[in-house]
């Protein structure tokens, strides 16, 4: 795991200055704080920041082919390595290291661009061809190694984080038009960043520069599927799912350093360390954090999962530290607008782990492959709900309205959920899918905008992302948008910036793109039997949980905000939000909903840490 940078001048009588790739590769330093390397080849340079997990004594970067002519920077895991190696051994190869790094350049040599397909993990790599002066730079399918790019002042940039790119073009232009899709979703979505002159990489895709000229391709994307046809035969996805995700879990041990498991107590988390058990010949180092506001507070789970699991159990609490020291954390990390506030206890158990081991394994992604998340239930109940008749569909809203108040708890909520599903299961499904995800829904952004023009639709753009697909129902479009969109610039996004603000590497085993792949074809029926959640994962790897937490609900890895921000410590802050004004917001929206939140009217606190955010960057950052 490490951190990479590179600079190719598109006039080539320019030459690269090792201080300004030095300058580019030092502010990674969190990245790989175990070594650095360079190379430059008059208008190219690339530079390498090294966190060592494999081939400890050799693994060096930047990486070389026998005659000097291909050149490699690489951050992240090719996790089958071993065996491609073996392969290309048998092909005539011969390698120097026992590196993954090495691979990649002899499996360059072998198959050319199609060498990515080959690999299984997670990856951004960039290598120069210097026999025909081209650059190429990939991205792992799924999207956990981040990698933007930039072409400005003719010059072609690349890295693992913006403020690489901004330490030598301080100058780039705010992109004030994704505002309104971060504070819609609470990320910037890709190719999009906070910066004009700046791109991301999209997931499973590649670019070739050559000649002056780049060139973004897809290598991959998920398999082309016919709803009608799906999966069907829940015995044979019960034995490819188990044996696929054990050895997505033993690919993902191989490590030349102490690991352990982020253990969480949710189904996913503990599925990955009942695994890890039964694989480890010694007790699995496990981590958790807890929060003294017990509605929050899932430790009691994950120490149930660690007794039964004989691991050697690490545990923490969250105590928020100063409201600025929080916000200076994300802003810092992400250098752009990025509003999950889970974002803050993933900082503190990385760096809680990092103190016992370099590396772990996380349960992320089982949500998404899984469709575990609530919003599927929603799409299952609209479902079955479309297939009524009319004269009972218009009934049935108000008939569970009726008789919902004289049931209590669980069943309660359940029915008053339901109502709400129906209410809008007769809209479009773009326009259903942004009334539910959005955080400011479009009502509250035209109070808080004083006019719109310039700023991206939301709207727009969810109906364009949907409109490419040719899926039907529901549950299978919020699957494509999860995978696809949320899953690479939300959930993955938090992950990498804070296990690696604290130099941990973190490694998902629920993303193998073999298990992408095989449950993406799976009908929803054998995905959620009923309305259960993670029917496929209770079914299998489940089975060797503890009862309570097969039982336990749903729980996000969410932090107290509407409490944490009637405190004192951050009521004092919210004046500083005034400076929105001069972005085009008006003070005023903002002033109610701070009202509203103290008052207890309406939970807001999730929307004032996003705008606390977005303040930060935008006063900071001015355009």
């Amino acid at each position: 795991m490490c951190g990479i940078t590179g600079i190719a001048y598109l006039r080539g009588d320019k030459k690269v200055a090792l201080k300004t790739l030095k300058t580019m590769t030092d502010v990674l330093a969190h990245r790989g704080p175990d070594g650095e390397g360079f190379y430059i080849n008059n208008n190219v340079g690339l530079g390498h920041r090294r966190l060592s997990i494999i081939d400890l004594s050799t693994g060096d970067q930047p990486i070389y082919s026998r005659d000097k002519s291909l050149v490699l920077v690489f951050n992240g895991e090719i996790y089958n390595y071993v065996e491609i190696r073996e392969d290309l051994k048998k092909l005539g190869h011969t390698f120097l290291t026992t590196s993954d790094s090495e691979v990649i350049i002899h499996a360059y040599e072998q198959w050319g661009l199609d060498c990515q397909k080959i690999f299984n993990g997670m990856w951004a790599f960039a290598l120069w061809d210097n026999r025909n002066k081209s650059l190429f730079i990939s991205r792992d399918r799924i999207g956990v190694k981040p990698l933007y790019y930039s072409v400005y002042n003719n010059t072609f940039s690349f890295a693992s984080e913006i403020k690489s790119i901004l330490s030598v073009f301080p100058g780039m232009k705010i992109n004030l038009s994704v505002i309104s899709l971060y504070l819609t979703l609470s990320y910037i979505p890709a190719p999009h960043s906070f910066y004009k002159n700046i791109l991301k990489l999209e997931p499973g895709c590649c670019l070739l520069l050559k000649d002056g000229n780049y060139k973004v391709s897809r290598y991959w994307d998920l398999p082309d599927i016919d709803e009608q046809d799906l999966i069907k035969d829940k015995s044979s996805v019960y034995e490819q799912f188990d044996d696929l995700f054990r050895d997505s879990v033993k690919l993902r041990m191989r490590s030349d350093v102490p690991y352990g498991a982020f253990l969480s107590g949710g189904l996913d988390s503990t599925s990955t360390v009942a695994i890890m058990s039964e694989l480890s010949s010694y007790p699995v180092e496990t981590f958790t954090i807890g929060f003294k506001e017990k509605t929050f507070d899932e430790s009691d789970l994950a120490n149930e999962a660690a007794k039964k699991f004989s691991t050697h159990h690490h545990q923490g609490t969250v105590e928020h530290d100063s409201f600025l020291q929080s916000l200076e954390k994300v802003v810092n990390s992400y250098d752009e607008p990025f509003g999950d506030s889970s974002a803050i206890p993933t900082g503190y158990v990385s760096k809680f782990a990092v103190k016992h081991v370099k590396m772990v394994l996380t349960g992320d992604g089982g949500d998404e492959c899984l469709s575990g998340y609530p919003g599927y239930q929603a799409e299952k109940i609209a479902y079955y709900y479309k297939k009524l008749p009319n004269i009972i569909r218009k009934k049935f809203p108000k008939s569970v309205g009726l008789i919902s108040p004289y049931f209590k708890n669980d069943m309660r909520y359940m029915l008053n959920r339901m109502q709400r599903v129906v209410h809008t299961s007769n809209l479009h499904f773009p326009d259903r899918f942004l009334k539910k995800a959005s955080y400011f829904d479009t009502d509250l952004l035209n109070d808080l905008f004083i006019k719109t023009d310039g700023i991206i639709n939301p709207k727009d753009y969810i109906s364009d992302f949907f409109i490419k697909t040719s899926l039907q129902e529901g549950f299978y479009q919020l699957n494509v948008f999860d995978l696809k969109i949320s899953l690479p610039d939300r959930m993955l996004t938090k992950v990498d910036r804070m296990t690696m603000a604290y130099s941990l590497e973190a490694r998902s085993p629920f993303l193998d793109y073999r298990l992408v792949e095989l449950l993406f074809k799976v009908d929803m029926n054998v995905k959620m039997e009923g309305f259960e959640r993670k029917t496929v994962l209770r079914n299998t790897i489940g089975k060797r949980l503890p009862r309570p937490i097969l039982k336990a609900k749903k729980s996000g890895f969410g932090i107290p905000l509407r409490e944490w921000m009637k405190e004192s410590q951050f009521q004092k802050h919210f004046n500083k939000l005034k400076a929105l004004e001069d972005f085009g917001f008006r003070y005023n929206t903002i002033k109610k909903m701070i009202s509203e939140n103290n008052g207890g009217q309406k939970d807001y606190g999730n929307h004032l840490w996003m705008l606390f955010v977005l303040n930060e960057c935008l006063t900071n950052l001015k355009p």
